[in-house]
């Protein structure tokens, strides 16, 4: 599996952790959206698109299964931000 494309749109919030949402492309032929681009205590990261359930908590609609895809997706999302305006 490859990250085919990455498109990354900043977010200016003031007092906000948000600092942008990324959209992916697998191998052409399949897209993750809603990436949120979150700024941390100590860099920025990555969290996958969820949704809040009954019990007021929230669950990842799709997300990496090992920490190497993870690692992938959070180098290709950070690396686009870095260069966009």
């Amino acid at each position: 599996m490859k990250i085919t494309s990455v498109n990354v749109h900043k977010t200016e919030k003031e007092n906000s952790r948000m600092k942008g949402i990324a959209s992916v492309v697998l191998d052409d032929c399949f897209a993750v959206r809603d990436i949120r681009i979150i700024q941390g205590d100590d860099k920025l990261f990555i969290a996958m698109p969820s949704r809040k359930v009954a019990d007021d908590q929230y669950h990842d609609i799709a997300h990496p299964i090992n920490q190497e895809t993870r690692e992938m997706f959070e180098k290709a999302i950070l690396d686009e931000y870095n260069k966009a305006e």
